[in-house]
């Protein structure tokens, strides 16, 4: 009997499709989304100025060389107006930037902040856009030069946003950043308005001289000192006026030290061997990776610069580099307690502390920066007030090289390129930042993943024990709903296929998708597994909406609710249905990438997984009635609805290994793994469907059951026929049995 011919789209066919496809996305970017000057202007068209700041009644002139306009009351200016996108890079996980419109009192503190656009999946289809704005509202009133310098290093308050982690802390670190560029733009708050792009360039002279002694670093600026007596304390924080902290003055003599703080940048070798010595300079050359910094802080005295409780989130939260409007707190992992000082003559030290940046870290050594110490003061039994002194350094004069600047340059355009620069390096700074808050779930998803990997590897094995495969899937598919789904909140969706074949055709840049570490090392998983094993790795163990109906199926057959079996004539022409969905998103896609991902919602998993059916009737009305038919037909979304598992499927047909295996009788006469399959993805033949199948290996567990296929039966009664003492095992030795396996079985569906 022959193998059926396919149904469906052909490869060519379907090839040609997305040839296509692509090739209309390619000319939509090139004439239909190029850059539009004066976005500003035009955003400012539909806002009244008092909108953003009370009491104006019009906006000035765009200010020459400076993406700001002056809000004015009269003829008076009351504040400024500014895109962050203007001074920032604020791509979020779409792709794409999110624009925010800032406004900002003479003072430097942030008036107002409207979201004007975006393009994230997030928010679109799931978060209420007004929680998006509410946060936004939230930096009213707020000192962001202060803010700059002394929460410069500490995370964004993410928390405020639940399921929109990634675009919220983006909107956070532009809005700050953005806002301290253009005050230092404008001069606010005695920032300095030339930008280091117009600046000129410096850089280190790399010297390995001799070893000078304690007072020759001191004396040439290498080592900078900050004292602190007790009345230098107790007058800064009468200064700041809290009142609570006036009353609680710290006791002892006024001249009595409260802190005898030094500093020194080890990025020259000569200064670096003086107060390492050489044996602890070889160690910190070996740890330190290319863009990495190193530093040595000492100080005696009543207070202490690291604290007793610096390993709280391991962080040291008592002092921060800060160089102009970049800042960083060092953290445990770059910490190395050094017990003394080597070079000669130097301070016995009640503390001596070697720190490593973190890496992607913004700092250049060869710039002035400052050391800024937080004095803590308790007011109450668990409320703080600080209250921060900075020690200024740059390195001396004979360690610096200055570059005058042409003549003919052009600030604009070099400032935007270092701002894209750093740009980039902060990208690169809050993805890691975000990876280190997540690496427990990173840990525990790896596992999975690696367990699952094994599994894979050895299922020949381990499918011989039918109680042992079904009770591992069941408890996996319960960590996949609960864990990776409910929890972690990493459902993947047909929505990422479009942003990231969107970021290949625009500006490809990987620190985008490493924002959602969870999200990415879930890709990275299918992208691998769909060269093993096809689409079935993802779809029948690590989708937690799959792992949802597959459970409330279960508990319906154990209530005893009657299955419905599609019949084969129907059900072959339905699953194509899925195919269908997917190019039609992509192909709406080609036309509007937003219009795309809110047809997206065609897919379940906003409302059902990452937002816990929280959400409005009508989405809850079409997941309920998904998951109604899946409880008489089994995996009735992921059989003929899914975009996701269409889109999974096309490349699945790169699959090099074919791991399940087929006996030749599978199909003629025997019929019972295409009855028991849960998709349907084994047709009357018996050739399995590698598009449809989702790997449960439900069909290998029959492949050795002595009790459900004829193949095993008849080969072991043939060899207890011959050997009436012979074990179960010994139909694994009889070569009528062996000849009946066939590992490479023609597939119908190639």
């Amino acid at each position: 009997m022959q193998n059926r011919a396919p149904t469906g789209l052909t490869k060519k066919a379907l090839a040609r499709l997305i040839v296509f496809s692509l090739c209309g996305y390619l000319l939509t970017i090139a004439f239909g989304h190029a850059a539009q000057p004066g976005k500003l202007s035009s955003y400012l068209e539909n806002i009244s100025p008092s909108e953003m700041l009370a009491g104006a009644d019009k906006y000035g002139q765009l200010i020459e060389n400076t993406p700001v306009v002056p809000v004015m009351s009269g003829n008076n200016v009351v504040g400024y107006v500014f895109l962050n996108t203007d001074f920032v890079g604020a791509i979020g996980y779409s792709g794409k930037p999110i624009e925010v419109l800032i406004a900002m009192t003479p003072e430097g503190r942030i008036a107002a902040g409207r979201l004007m656009h975006h393009a994230e999946p997030i928010v679109l289809s799931g978060i209420p856009e007004q929680k998006i704005i509410d946060f936004i509202e939230g930096y009213k009133d707020t000192d962001i030069l202060k803010l700059a310098r002394e929460k410069g290093g500490e995370p964004p308050p993410v928390d405020i946003v639940s399921g929109a982690t990634v675009t919220v802390m983006v909107i956070d670190d532009s809005i700050k950043r953005a806002a301290v560029r253009a005050a230092a733009a404008l001069g606010l708050g005695g920032l300095q308005g030339v930008s280091r792009a117009t600046s000129p360039k410096k850089s280190l002279v790399i010297e390995d001289g001799d070893v000078e002694d304690w007072q020759t670093l001191l004396g040439n600026g290498s080592v900078r000192r900050l004292r602190l007596n007790l009345k230098d304390v107790n007058d800064a924080f009468i200064a700041q006026g809290n009142a609570k902290a006036i009353e609680r003055p710290e006791l002892g003599g006024d001249d009595e030290v409260f802190i005898d703080l030094y500093v020194a940048s080890l990025a020259i070798p000569t200064i670096a061997r003086s107060l390492l010595g050489v044996r602890e300079y070889q160690n910190l050359q070996k740890k330190l990776k290319p863009g990495q910094n190193a530093f040595l802080v000492m100080g005696s005295g009543r207070y202490s610069f690291r604290g007793s409780g610096y390993v709280r989130g391991g962080i040291f939260d008592r002092i921060q580099v800060v160089q102009g409007e970049e800042a960083f707190r060092f953290r445990d992992r770059g910490y190395k307690n050094l017990g003394r000082v080597e070079a000669e003559g130097a301070p016995d030290f009640k503390e001596v502390a070697l720190f490593r940046t973190s890496k992607g870290a913004i700092f250049d050594p060869a710039e002035p920066w400052e050391l800024q110490l937080l004095v803590q003061r308790a007011i109450g039994a668990l409320e703080k007030v600080f209250v921060a002194f900075e020690l200024n350094y740059q390195f001396p004069d004979q360690y610096v090289k200055t570059e005058a600047l042409p003549d003919t340059a052009a600030p604009v355009e070099q400032s935007t390129s270092t701002f894209e620069a750093e740009d980039t390096a902060a990208a690169n700074a809050l993805w890691q930042r975000i990876w280190k808050q997540k690496l427990p779930e990173i840990v525990v998803l790896v596992c999975a993943l690696v367990i699952l990997t094994i599994l894979f590897f050895v299922q020949d094995q381990v499918v011989r024990s039918k109680k042992f495969t079904d009770w591992f899937r069941i408890g996996f598919l319960t960590f996949t709903l609960f864990g990776i789904g409910f929890y972690a909140q990493a459902q993947l969706s047909v929505v990422n296929v479009f942003v990231f074949v969107n970021a290949l055709l625009t500006d490809f840049q990987w620190q985008f998708f490493l924002m959602e570490p969870l999200i990415f090392i879930l890709w990275c998983s299918v992208a691998v597994s769909l060269i093993f094993w096809g689409r079935g790795a993802f779809c029948g163990w690590l989708c937690p909406f799959g792992a949802l109906q597959e459970l409330t199926n279960k508990i319906a057959r154990f209530v005893g609710i009657k299955q419905f079996t599609v019949p084969w004539w129907l059900h072959e022409r339905l699953w194509p249905i899925k195919y269908i969905i997917f190019l039609g998103l992509l192909g709406l896609s080609i036309y509007s990438l937003h219009l795309a991902e809110t047809f997206a919602e065609v897919e379940p998993f906003r409302t059902s997984i990452v937002l816990r059916f929280m959400r409005g009737w009508p989405y809850l009305l079409f997941v309920f009635s998904l998951l109604f038919a899946g409880l008489f037909i089994e995996r009735f979304f992921c059989r003929y609805l899914c975009p996701l598992g269409a889109a999974l499927a096309i490349p699945g047909k790169l699959a090099m290994f074919n791991w399940l295996k087929r006996y030749r009788n599978c199909g003629d006469p025997c019929q019972t793994c295409a009855k028991e399959c849960m998709v349907q993805a084994i047709d009357p033949l018996g050739n399995i469907n590698p598009n449809e199948c989702l790997y449960c290996l439900h069909c290998q567990v029959n492949y050795y059951d002595e009790d459900v296929c004829p193949v095993v039966i008849h080969a072991l009664a043939k060899a207890r026929k011959m050997d009436p003492a012979a074990k179960n095992t010994v139909a694994d030795q009889d070569p009528a049995y062996r000849r009946g396996r066939r590992l490479n079985q023609p597939r119908a569906y190639e």
